[in-house]
């Protein structure tokens, strides 16, 4: 790997959330090896100028499927294995395009995805992958049609299905072992129901809290933590006392579910953009007409619930939640929080507390010494204007674990 040196830059500081000093800046064996004000050398370097852009840390989105290839995720849970991987190929493509050099899989990817990122076998973002969401019979997960007989769920073993039905403390032990041995760097339950599966009303609980519980140990056992899936206060406050520490969506949190998140320092990673993508393009490209009819319970909440998790002080990552034909949306959540919001808590949630949320701080979400070298390089201040980030050609230089992705400078 051939160091960089990126040279007269100006440094997004994550946590002062202000623009540093002209900075010359170091890559060595995918770190940032130095920084420094002083100009530097090295024999062997590709040099960057930057001419006094503004230099930032990789975006982190906290919630994406990227083998979700259509909007009908049970068309996509029963495809042949190898047509469901090729087919995320491509969207991790996209995704490191749009400058998300980190990304949290929340249910399908699995560790030889990650790994073939990793090894340079394929080209995208770091993979951090729950491996198969956990789901309860009838839940979130559980994408068989109604009918007088259920055949056993093939889930576990399609990789297509983002997610595999469980039952009982017992199997839910169980399932958290495998999907840790096998790679998971977290673990993705279904704690309510939702849009884009049958027969799961969003109002529906999911698992008993003995399960949740159970889950949340063994996820402790190994040193990792759990994620859920939740819209309702019912929901989200459930399950974050029974020790979960991300809520993803959360659509519909009110002040007491958000105290409760902030009592127990939980996150909240909600994913707005997603709903318009729904709503707009769903049911042209094959959402289930059922699911359809439930967005409009969640969408119309989710700006509120920002302003209502602002208000409390609960930390929010970034997510997206994306599906088939509407990836190419992801960087429109940016501008979607920060009309709510401002720019500046924005970059923080897709960076700094997203880099919190995946136990990366000091690594990933901010430009430092001794961090992984994922970086952008943006023509232009995305403190004042966040739009920039949104735009391809804004994004001059993407660094990608110290290769240079793109380099248009």
């Amino acid at each position: 790997m051939k160091p960089v040196i990126v040279k007269n830059c100006r440094i997004l500081n994550t946590r002062t959330l202000v623009l540093d000093g002209p900075s010359n800046v170091l890559l060595e064996d995918g770190m940032i090896s130095r920084i420094s004000s002083d100009e530097l050398a090295h024999p062997d370097a590709d040099v960057i100028d930057a001419g006094g852009k503004t230099l930032m840390p990789g975006m982190i989105d906290c919630h994406v499927h990227v083998v979700a290839s259509s909007f009908n995720l049970g068309r996509v849970a029963a495809m042949p294995n190898a047509l469901a991987l090729l087919r995320a190929l491509p969207i991790m493509q996209g995704m490191l395009d749009r400058g998300f050099t980190t990304v949290r899989d929340a249910g399908g990817a699995d560790w030889a995805l990650a790994e073939a990122v990793t090894s340079g076998l394929i080209d995208g973002p770091r993979l951090f992958c729950s491996g198969k969401a956990l789901s309860q019979t009838g839940g979130h997960g559980d994408f068989r049609e109604r009918n007088d007989e259920l055949d056993p769920c093939p889930c576990s073993v399609k990789i297509g299905n983002i997610g595999r039905v469980v039952d009982g403390v017992d199997n839910c032990r169980l399932a958290v072992r495998e999907e840790i041995m096998k790679g998971a760097t977290q673990i993705k339950v279904m704690a309510s129901g939702g849009v884009a599966s049958p027969n799961d009303p969003i109002q529906n609980l999911g698992f008993s809290e003995a399960e949740l519980v159970a889950i949340v140990e063994e996820a402790n056992n190994a040193n990792t933590y759990v994620m859920a899936h939740a819209y309702t206060p019912r929901a989200i406050t459930r399950a974050v006392r029974c020790g979960v520490r991300t809520i993803e969506h959360g659509n519909l949190v009110d002040h007491d579910a958000a105290q409760v998140m902030k009592e127990h320092n939980a996150y909240m990673v909600p994913t707005l953009i997603t709903y318009e993508g729904l709503a707009n393009d769903g049911e042209r490209y094959g959402l289930p007409l059922d699911s359809v009819k439930k967005i409009a319970t969640v969408r119309t909440h989710g700006l509120r619930a920002l302003e209502i998790l602002d208000e409390v002080g609960v930390k929010m990552g970034y997510g997206s939640d994306l599906l088939g034909e509407t990836h190419y949306m992801q960087s429109e959540e940016l501008t979607l929080r920060a009309s709510v919001l401002g720019n500046a808590k924005v970059i923080q949630q897709a960076t700094l507390i997203g880099a919190e949320i995946l136990n990366q701080e000091g690594l990933l979400g901010e430009v430092v010494e001794g961090a992984h070298a994922d970086l952008l390089l943006i023509d232009g201040n995305p403190l004042d204007d966040i739009a920039l980030l949104t735009q391809p050609e804004s994004i001059k230089l993407i660094v990608n674990r110290g290769l240079l992705h793109k380099n248009d400078c």
